[in-house]
């Protein structure tokens, strides 16, 4: 059975869910580094392996910058470091013990693994008693939020690394807060 695009079931995680999850990922034996690795790839819109890619040097500490190179023929962007998420990589990289470029690393020095980042977030979900998420869930996350927020498609479309429109649209159409007060 085919289901319209519109149609398909949920998947996405809101405000709250979100904080569950990133609550989660603090429990857990490596809970620095898995907080601030879900937080980003939900704050940033980032794929798995952007999220793995992202280096040392990618992110400028003194400005509260990051660049993002997006995959998939999408537009590679800077964006901005909010002030927890950016006292959160400097209390990472204080127990990082490692001269790998890499942000995020397993234990044994080695950059994450795409396997690592799935089982984090299974780990995660399971930790706050959230069912099914998967790691692009945290990129719809991102979208729906800044729809949420009343962005304008554009504005997602860039902070996405979105080429057509047409991608970024589904956040936009599918955001029930746009349909708050017609009948009022």
């Amino acid at each position: 059975m085919t289901v319209d695009a519109h149609e398909r079931r949920k998947d996405y995680l809101s405000d709250e869910e979100m904080k569950l999850l990133l609550a989660g990922a603090k429990k857990s034996r490596w809970g620095l580094r898995n907080y601030l690795l879900l937080l980003m790839m939900y704050r940033h819109g980032l794929r798995v392996t952007e999220a793995i890619s992202i280096q040392l040097n990618d992110l400028n500490l003194n400005t509260g910058r990051l660049w993002v190179w997006r995959l998939k023929n999408s537009l590679s962007v800077e964006h901005p470091i909010a002030g927890d998420e950016l006292r959160a990589i400097k209390r990472y990289l204080k127990i990082r013990n490692t001269d790998l470029p890499w942000l995020f690393v397993n234990e044994r020095g080695q950059p994450l693994t795409r396997q690592a980042v799935n089982y984090i977030i299974k780990m995660a979900a399971e930790e706050a008693g959230l069912p099914h998420v998967h790691p692009h869930m945290l990129r719809h996350s991102c979208g729906f939020y800044l729809a949420n927020k009343g962005y304008d498609l554009r504005l997602i479309q860039d902070y996405l690394g979105h080429r057509d429109p047409k991608h970024t649209a589904y956040y936009t159409r599918t955001v029930g807060m746009r349909f708050e007060g017609l009948w009022s």
